[in-house]
């Protein structure tokens, strides 16, 4: 595997940091998950849950192994950073304030390894007059500028039913964290401290809004699905009740709805044939796209589309997104057996490579599932010594 030999510990709570483990897990890396002793990480009693399993904490945590220590107390500090010593990565997204108090800071960890490279997410990033704040990625989502662009016109800003700022934080982070591991192991460099917090990533991604507000003086309100760069750019109901979306993002492919639509007509308008005079008329052209749509069934719809080539797909729900011939061919979603579960579908590893293929060896383990392996292996601790640390509430 592509990772084999680097081990992460994974100290981190809920999405965005562990992700980032998750992912690296994936391709090799043996990743090392450390929770609090009784509670554990609180994503395991987050979201959907089967006969009290909760199934995110199933995903997120595929090919961890899970050990306990007491993070309160000095033994279990002690504990991390003596595993620290044998790690290459650490990922973290406890409060910096509470971090230096445990003694677990990026400087606490250099001094036992310089070799280590520390990723620490937070909600505001670790300098900063708000950097002591508590920080989730519902926060990132209203403070990126994603909420406020997002929803009807006239409509409350909208937020999105998932993990999104976490997740482009995750993934942001996960560049990072190989980059630094390239900067140490090809240049020789020490390790080093990566900060990476739920807003910045985000705001990186609606790159337009700044542009648009520091050149032009523009401030975006909400269009539903519009998009001011692109036209038609919508999703439209079709004749059987159902939807499909639809981007006219480059001028070849305008002008091809418009011939498949049979308003061959407009080709030839330079209001709707330009790119820019067509932008103004936006609202006419999804009026004669949404009219045409209409007439026809999401079949039908889709069967001129396609052999137009004109850019438009299916709205899916979950039970059409498992369904598709195209992703089934590329196995998105694998099925896993699991102890607890019995089995269980989940996305597979996104990144494809012609030569190394990333994997799901199991589901998440059960709290301290693997402390005795764990520590005997890395600290070479006994039978004995594990029992007397579990006695004294340190594990």
């Amino acid at each position: 595997m592509m990772l084999h030999g680097i081990r992460v510990l994974d100290l981190a709570t809920l999405a965005a940091a562990p992700l980032v483990a998750t992912y690296l897990g994936e391709f090799g890396a043996d990743v090392i998950k450390v929770e609090q002793p009784g509670s554990g990480d609180p994503i395991r009693g987050w979201g959907h849950q089967r006969d009290g399993v909760g199934l995110m904490w199933k995903s997120v945590s595929r090919n961890k192994r899970s050990v306990t220590a007491n993070l309160r107390v000095p033994e279990g500090q002690e504990l991390v950073r003596k595993l620290v010593a044998h790690a290459d990565v650490v990922i973290v997204n406890t409060r910096p304030a509470t971090l230096r108090g445990w003694g677990l800071d990026y400087e606490a960890l250099r001094a036992v390894n310089d070799r280590i490279v520390m990723l620490h997410i937070t909600g505001y990033g670790l300098s900063g007059p708000k950097s002591e704040r508590p920080g989730f990625g519902t926060l990132g989502e209203a403070m990126s500028g994603f909420a406020n662009i997002t929803g009807e016109a006239g409509g409350p800003p909208t937020l999105p039913p998932f993990m999104l700022a976490d997740g482009v934080a995750s993934l942001n982070a996960a560049y990072a964290v190989m980059m630094a591991l390239y900067h140490r192991d090809v240049h020789g460099a020490a390790g080093q401290l990566i900060d990476v917090n739920l807003i910045d990533p985000l705001a990186r991604l609606l790159e337009q809004t700044l542009l648009g507000y520091d050149q032009l003086g523009l401030v975006p309100t909400r269009a539903g699905n519009r998009w001011d760069i692109s036209a038609p750019r919508n999703t439209y109901r079709t004749k059987d009740g159902r939807w499909l979306a639809m981007s006219g993002s480059s001028p070849a492919l305008a002008l091809r709805v418009f011939r498949a639509i049979g308003r061959a007509d407009l080709v030839d308008d330079a209001d709707f044939s330009d790119p820019q005079r067509r932008l103004a008329r936006a609202h006419e052209v999804d009026r004669v796209v949404a009219d045409w749509v209409a007439t026809k069934t999401l079949d039908e719809a889709m069967g001129v589309f396609d052999t137009e080539q004109v850019a438009a797909a299916a709205v899916y729900d979950i039970t059409d997104l498992v369904a598709d011939e195209q992703l089934a061919h590329r196995a998105v979603f694998v099925k896993v057996g699991d102890d607890e579960l019995g089995a269980m579908t989940v996305q597979a590893p996104v990144p494809r490579f012609s030569d190394t293929e990333g994997r799901v060896e199991h589901l998440g383990p059960q709290l301290g599932e693997h402390n005795a392996e764990v520590y005997r292996e890395l600290l070479d601790l006994s039978p004995s010594d594990i029992d007397g640390l579990h006695a004294r509430g340190v594990l």
